[in-house]
Formats: C-alpha cells, sequence, structure tokens
C-alpha cells in the first residue's frame, strides 16, 4: 500500500501543484489527444478550459469578497456568539491536497473511471481531478475519526478505500444521471459531452425528497414561481440577470446596514458578476467542443465502444451561467445565519461559506430552476451543512495546524458551513468510529449505509424516468438515459414511447 501511495505522489504531485486551471488544461489536452484531436484543436480547447475556469473563479472571488464585508456586519449586529469559524473552502482545499493519501485517493478514483467505462457502468470521462479532494475529505476524515476511537494502520486506509470507491461509484453514475438535465438548463444538443462529477450533486437524492413531496402536496406554489429567462421576455431588462444582480447587491446591502455609496456598488458588483457568469459559461462549452467531435468520431468508428456517446465530467460551474443558483444563494444567507442560531448541537458562524454554493447547483438540478422550490428546500436541507461542518471542525482544525493551513487572527476551531457532501460526513463519522468495534456505530453505520444506497437506488429510478420525458421530446437520446446491462430494454421502451407519441401526433 505504501508502494501505491508512494507512486501516486510521484505522478500527480508535480501536476497538482500547477493549480486548477493548468491541471485542467492539461488533462483536458491529453484527453483530446487520445481520441485523435489535432494538437492544435486540442491545446486550444484546454487553454479554453483553464481560461473559463480562472474566469469563474476570479468572478466568485469578486463577488464573495464583496458580499462577505455586509454579510460580517450583519452577523455582527445579531450577536451571534458561535465558537467554530467558517474559513470557506480554500483552507479545507489546502490541508486535504496536503496530505499524501489525497493523490492516493485520486489514483483508484481515475482507476474506477477506467473500469466502470470499460465495463459499460458508465459513459462519463471524469476530467475534474483537482476536485477530487472533496471525496479524499471524506476519506481522511473517516480515518481521523478511527483514529481517534484507537483504531489505526492498514485497517483505516483500507477501509477509508472502500467509502471512496463506494461513493466514487455513485458520483460517475449520477453524472450520467445527470447529463439531459444539463442539457436541458443550458438548452444544448444532446451531442454536447458536458456533465460533472462534482460532490454537491450528491445532495440530489436528499433534495428531490423534497422536491417530490412538492410535487405531490404542494404543486399550486409553482404558479408563484418566476424564473430569468421568462421574467425577462415579459418585462424585458426588469428580468434579466443584470437585474437580478442589482437586486441581489441591495438586498445583501440593506441586510448589512451599508450606506447609499456601498450599497450602489454591491448592486453593480452584483450586476455584472451575474451577467459575467453567463459569459464565461459559454466558454465551457466551446473548450469542450474539440473533444466533443473527438469522442463523437471514436465512439462511431471504434467497434469496441458500438456508438456510445462518451460524457466529459467537468467541474461545477459550466452551469453557473443560470442566475437561479446565485439568486437563491444570496436569499438563503441570511436564512442560514438565523438557523445557526437556533439550531441545536450546530458551533458553526457561517461566514465563509455563506455563499451557498454548496447547495445551490443541486437545487437548480433538481427543481430544474423553480426557485421557490430552491429556496424552501435549501432552508430544509441547511441543518445538514451545519451539523456536519460542526461534526469535523475537530478534524479540520488538527490537520489546518498540522500542516501550517490555520489562518491568522482566528481562535478556537475552524470550519466550513456548505461544505459539499454533508452527508457523506456523517458516513464518514459512521465507519471510521465503527471500525473500533463499538456496537452502536457499528450499527449506525449499517444503517447509514443502506439508506444512503436505497435513497440513491429511489433517485436513479426518478432521474431515469425523467429522462424517458426528454427522450420522448428529442431533449436526449434513448442510448444515453443509462449504461449497462439495462441499455437495451430501456432504449426499447424509450424508443416505443417515442412512436407512440409519433402516431399520436399523426
Amino acid at each position: 500500500m505504501d508502494a501505491i501511495i508512494g507512486f501516486a505522489n510521484a505522478v500527480f504531485t508535480p501536476i497538482i501543484d500547477l493549480g486548477a486551471a493548468p491541471v485542467m488544461t492539461i488533462v483536458l489536452t491529453i484527453i483530446a489527444l487520445c481520441f485523435k484531436v489535432r494538437f492544435a484543436d486540442a491545446l486550444m480547447g484546454g487553454i479554453k478550459l483553464g481560461v473559463a475556469i480562472t474566469g469563474i473563479g476570479a468572478i466568485i472571488n469578486i463577488l464573495t469578497t464583496s458580499f462577505a464585508g455586509p454579510m460580517n456586519a450583519f452577523v455582527q449586529s445579531t450577536g451571534l456568539q458561535l465558537t467554530i469559524t467558517d474559513v470557506g473552502w480554500a483552507p479545507l482545499a489546502t490541508i486535504t491536497w496536503a496530505s499524501p493519501y489525497t493523490l492516493y485517493y485520486l489514483l483508484v478514483v481515475v482507476l474506477l473511471d477506467v473500469v466502470m467505462i470499460v465495463f459499460n457502468r458508465t459513459n462519463t470521462i471524469d476530467v475534474d481531478v483537482f476536485d477530487i479532494w472533496h471525496l479524499a475529505f471524506v476519506g481522511l476524515a473517516c480515518m481521523f475519526f478511527g483514529q481517534a476511537a484507537g483504531v489505526s494502520g492498514p485497517l483505516m486506509l483500507v477501509v477509508s478505500t472502500v467509502l471512496v470507491l463506494f461513493i466514487g461509484a455513485l458520483k460517475i453514475v449520477n453524472s450520467d444521471l445527470m447529463k439531459p438535465t444539463f442539457n436541458d438548463l443550458l438548452d444544448v444538443p444532446d451531442t454536447n459531452p458536458m456533465t460533472t462529477t462534482h460532490m454537491n450533486y450528491m445532495m440530489n437524492p436528499v433534495n428531490m425528497v423534497f422536491d417530490k413531496f412538492f410535487d405531490r402536496f404542494l404543486p399550486w406554489l409553482d404558479k408563484y414561481d418566476f424564473d430569468a429567462a421568462k421574467l425577462n421576455s415579459k418585462i424585458g431588462f426588469w428580468g434579466s440577470k443584470f437585474a437580478i444582480g442589482i437586486y441581489l447587491g441591495v438586498f445583501v446591502g440593506l441586510l448589512g446596514h451599508q450606506d447609499a455609496k456601498q450599497i450602489c456598488t454591491l448592486a453593480f458588483t452584483g450586476g455584472v458578476c451575474l451577467e459575467l457568469f453567463s459569459m464565461v459559461g459559454a466558454w465551457f462549452i466551446e473548450a469542450i467542443e474539440p473533444l466533443s467531435q473527438g469522442i463523437a468520431n471514436f465512439a462511431t468508428n471504434n467497434k469496441h465502444l458500438q456508438g456510445r456517446t462518451l460524457n466529459v465530467g467537468l467541474d461545477w460551474p459550466f452551469i453557473a451561467g443560470r442566475a437561479e443558483i446565485w439568486a437563491a444563494a444570496n436569499v438563503l444567507a441570511p436564512i442560514m445565519l438565523l438557523e445557526s442560531l437556533v439550531l441545536p448541537g450546530n458551533g458553526l458562524l457561517p461566514l465563509g461559506g455563506i455563499i451557498a454554493m454548496g447547495i445551490t447547483p443541486s437545487l437548480l438540478v433538481v427543481t430544474r430552476g423553480k426557485m421557490l422550490r430552491m429556496v424552501i428546500i435549501g432552508a430544509l436541507v441547511m441543518p445538514l451543512f451545519l451539523w456536519a461542518g460542526t461534526l469535523v471542525a475537530p478534524f479540520v482544525t488538527q490537520i489546518a495546524q498540522q500542516v501550517g493551513a490555520f489562518p491568522d487572527g482566528v481562535t478556537g476551531m475552524i470550519s466550513q458551513t456548505t461544505m459539499e457532501g454533508p452527508v457523506e460526513k456523517f458516513l464518514a463519522y459512521l465507519i471510521g468510529n465503527a471500525t473500533s468495534g463499538d456496537i452502536t456505530f457499528v450499527l449506525g453505520s449499517v444503517v447509514g449505509l443502506v439508506a444512503y444506497t436505497l435513497l440513491f437506488i429511489w433517485y436513479r429510478h426518478e432521474m431515469i424516468k425523467r429522462n424517458y420525458e426528454y427522450a420522448k421530446q428529442g431533449k436526449c437520446q434513448p442510448e444515453t438515459l443509462l449504461t449497462g446491462k439495462y441499455t437495451e430494454g430501456l432504449k426499447a421502451a424509450a424508443e416505443k414511447a417515442a412512436e407512440d407519441q409519433g402516431d399520436a401526433d399523426v
């Protein structure tokens, strides 16, 4: 095992040290070349992806930095007394990448993806290697809790590896399930290969439980809903991304008791950021185009793939142009603060993760942009993030101090509010402690894993039904609905539904 960890570090460390944008440029270029894309086109796509990632990061930084001051002022005015400081995602990424085990987890997940593609259990090539740290964090937390319970050595590494592989497999399956929804949200043809394996979409099953509740008991709520595109078509500028950004800036400014000048600055900052998100989101599509064509040609000409359509798993911001993500995130910010005040068992002060990007992309996919549902469901599931952040705070604090990534001027423990994968953090806690043989944690792990698996199976079934509807509407091809041994039966069923619809139209 030590040899594998050493090999992973030797291979990946020099690349990862370059940063997210160079890493993704290199990875996308190499993958495109593997699919026989001309070098110039492959490199152009890789560079465009690196530029898009850099652009998205810069815009997010502008937005979160601008809104942090007013939100901090709001926190101070409430007199919150919580002992765990939310430092945002950057320190967590730093401490995760500082562990030699992270590159080991990266290696095993890369191999997992290759095996799943070969055995026709996924159509997704996961190129978002930088964000593997979210999944690695779960594995490291599992090891931490096991060691705290008195268990160490090879056993903890094996247990954490199995957990990472299990969740990693579900993440990859989820990327296939979401692909037609991304086509719909982006209004792109099914030939566009973009999807994502990002950890924040593992909240989809939980969010879908609430979404189905709305379908069953509160469908009338949707008539009060709105979306930016339809509103813009009716009332022009006042429903545009510019305007929604301005509304959000004014809202945050008033919440933070800012003066008129500061409110105006926040308003225009919000307006330009939401419009830029849409523009930069289009760069992701352009960056993937050479690889998309290469994959299409390869799949057509390769007898082993039998015409399969392959997807490309990117970081989540290719969908960041949808204004609902940011509108919901900013409405949820004060709700999160209020919940942190009264939530039993919470010790986390929401600051660095106050813009809830760990939940709103998932809400967008599950609800397909229904704003009222996004806000209400987000408010209902936010306690999971607060509890998970509180749970892993001892782990984050200890490791941050060990690797020298503990923020200056901060006292007490640190964590993050809207960290991706809160449910997976609870699994890591239960399984890590269960390795000690404690019957309570053993039973808790069994119940947790069974519930987690059954919920995902149900979610998968619901997403397949949704994708059938997309296929009947011509928004995706039947063969893209599912991979594996069920493909032919589902393809036949979808084609039969399409024929029936055609007969009805005649």
